[in-house]
Order: structure tokens, then C-alpha cells, then sequence
């Protein structure tokens, strides 16, 4: 029997006020000595705040590393970092670039990691893979599973609302994601898993669920969002891969990214491609619109503030991209006269 490997977080801590808690995690976990924090610019002052003083209470002594992307150039310097400080955890504190960063230096250089995300834009606050810019094509590489997660509610619902919803339009893009998987299984073979599937689903319900409180950012309601960007992130570890939840909506978006002169955020972008890669799946890509559009994240190239030709673009590049995916758009992919009905039909474009 093939053998399938997973890696999950062993702490999973939501609420609010629980920041000033890592010291005790970090303790209770077996760590001691050095901790070294890699955040943003942004963040730093919070993380010299109560991160610092819990880390401090517990007898840690405290490095930090910033960073202004996730690019490999600021991963060898985390792991440069790793090397000289020696540090027995590294804490991810900031969004998904910042925890990117930590995630994939520490697991290179063997290193348990923790994250601690500030936003909910997004589904690597939780997962195995890391999102890298400036590599010769987009996509995940693994990286290892957070030992602890803690999300602090009282920080996410002060980060700017756009984040949130961004983060929602990832979630909502498992509902084509997974039937990407499906496809790709039925055609080609892969390995698909029902449980990995069925997760990532389930995060997409209870957020569609969900839309019409989301915007009033009560500890319910963001709690949700949070919890379903843990478990997608969950989700693809248990995969092995992060096929439940990144599909040829995924694709579009770094297409979009790669085309577009100012491209949106990547959770955004990821909403309006699901529109129209339901549309191709025969699913009901009117259900999505609608849902987006009531938390409040774009649903057309104007809302993303990009030009409609950049979508079409976007749409043409699908299928080349990651050709070793196989999507709704298939090997040959669709033309650009293709692309430009599929836009309007779904009232992406004007």
C-alpha cells in the first residue's frame, strides 16, 4: 500500500486576547531559549508588544526578522537567520507573506514553526504549502505544517476589512477547486480524497452560510471565517497537496497577477475566477456572485480595479500555467473569443 503522509497542527487556539498567550504555548509545546518572530514592517511594533512580553514572562529570549514579501530572496535570508540565532521555534506573526516566509525557512532549515496570523486574508495561516514569489512559474512549495496556531480575533478584526473578504473569496473558491479534483480524477486518475474534499467544502458552505453576517465583523461571525481558513488549510495537508482548494481559480488568479499592471488581492481574484470556472463546470456560478457580492468582495474587473483585457488574458493562460493540473479548461485551454464570451456571460466584464 502506497503510503500517504500527513502533517497537522498539534494546537489550534481561536479567540480573542489569546496573543499575549504564546509564551505559555511555546512552553507547554518544549521550546526554550531562542524564538525568532518573522513579520512585516507593519507588524513589528505589535510584536515588540504583547508577543514580546508573554515571550519575555516565559523566560525567551526574542529575535526578529522583517520582511516585505514572500519572495525565495527572503527566504534564505529567514534561513540565514535560523542558522545564526539557532532559534528551537520560529513564529510567523503577520499575513500570509510573513507566515509564508517563516514556514518555508523553517522547514528547510528543520526548524518547528508557529503561526500567528494578524489577518484572515487568506488559507496559508494553516497549511503545509507556501505561496513564493519570483520562482519560474506559480505555485505552492511544501513546507510543513504550523506547530500551533493562534489566531487572535481581537487582531484580525482590526485589520482593513478587505483582507477579510479576500480571505472569504479564497474559501468560496473551494466550491470549483474540488471539482477540479473530481475532474482531474475522473480523466487523468489523480488521486483524489473524499475527507481532504469534503473539509475544504464544508469551509465553503459554512462561509456561503454565513455571507450576510460577515460584514457586521462580530467575534461569530469572523470567528467562522477563521476556522474555515484553518480547516482548508488542514485540508490540504491532509491531502498532501493543495488540490482541495486550489483549482483552475487559483490558476486564473496568478495569470491575473502575472498580466495585470496593479493586480488585485490574490483571495479576490481567486472569487471572480470561481465565478466563471463554475460557469464552465455547469455549477451554479450565479449562487457565488451572489455571495461574494453580500460580504463585500468584488465580482467583476471593475470591482478588481483591472482592465477587462487582462481578464481575457487571465482566461487564455489557464490551461498552460500548471499544465500538470488538470482543470475545467482542459489541455488546449479556450481562445481569446472564448475567454470574452465566458467574461460576459458572467458579468465579469461589461
Amino acid at each position: 500500500m502506497r503510503l500517504h503522509y500527513m502533517q497537522l497542527p498539534r494546537e489550534v487556539i481561536v479567540g480573542t486576547g489569546i496573543v499575549g498567550g504564546i509564551g505559555e504555548v511555546c512552553s507547554k509545546l518544549g521550546f526554550s531559549g531562542n524564538v525568532l518572530i518573522v513579520t512585516g514592517p507593519k507588524m513589528l511594533t505589535l510584536a515588540q508588544g504583547d508577543l514580546r512580553s508573554s515571550l519575555e514572562e516565559a523566560s525567551f529570549s526574542i529575535d526578529y526578522l522583517t520582511v516585505e514579501d514572500s519572495t525565495m530572496e527572503n527566504v534564505l535570508r529567514a534561513q540565514e537567520r535560523i542558522d545564526h540565532d539557532r532559534p528551537s521555534v520560529v513564529v510567523g506573526f503577520g499575513g500570509g507573506k510573513d507566515i509564508d516566509v517563516a514556514k518555508l525557512s523553517s522547514a528547510n532549515m528543520k526548524v518547528p514553526f508557529i503561526s500567528v496570523p494578524t489577518t484572515a486574508s487568506h488559507d496559508g495561516i494553516a497549511s503545509s504549502h507556501a505561496s513564493i514569489k519570483g520562482l519560474d512559474r506559480p505555485y505552492s512549495l511544501r513546507g510543513q505544517a504550523p506547530l500551533a496556531i493562534l489566531a487572535d480575533i481581537s487582531v484580525i478584526s482590526s485589520s482593513p476589512y478587505r483582507l477579510i473578504a479576500s480571505g472569504c473569496g479564497d474559501i468560496i473558491a473551494k466550491y470549483t477547486a474540488v471539482r477540479d479534483w473530481r475532474l482531474a480524477h475522473k480523466v487523468k486518475g489523480e488521486y483524489y480524497g473524499d475527507y481532504a474534499a469534503e473539509l475544504a467544502l464544508m469551509s465553503a458552505r459554512l462561509v456561503m452560510r454565513n455571507a450576510g453576517s460577515i460584514k457586521s465583523l462580530s467575534e461569530s461571525s469572523l470567528r467562522t471565517v477563521v476556522e474555515a481558513l484553518i480547516s482548508c488549510g488542514v485540508a490540504i495537508s491532509i491531502a498532501g497537496s493543495t488540490r482541495p482548494c486550489s483549482g483552475s481559480e487559483h490558476i486564473f488568479s496568478h495569470a491575473l497577477t502575472m498580466t495585470a499592471p496593479r493586480p488585485a488581492l490574490h483571495g479576490e481574484q481567486c472569487g471572480v475566477g470561481a465565478i466563471m470556472s463554475a460557469y464552465l463546470q455547469g455549477a451554479n456560478w450565479r449562487l457565488l456572485k451572489n455571495v461574494l457580492s453580500r460580504i463585500g468582495a468584488p465580482t467583476s474587473s471593475a470591482e478588481l480595479g483591472i482592465e477587462a483585457r487582462y481578464i481575457v488574458e487571465a482566461l487564455t493562460m489557464v490551461h498552460r500555467l500548471r499544465p500538470e493540473r488538470y482543470t475545467v479548461f482542459g489541455e488546449r485551454g479556450i481562445s481569446r473569443s472564448q475567454a470574452e464570451r465566458l467574461a460576459r456571460r458572467t458579468g465579469v466584464i461589461p
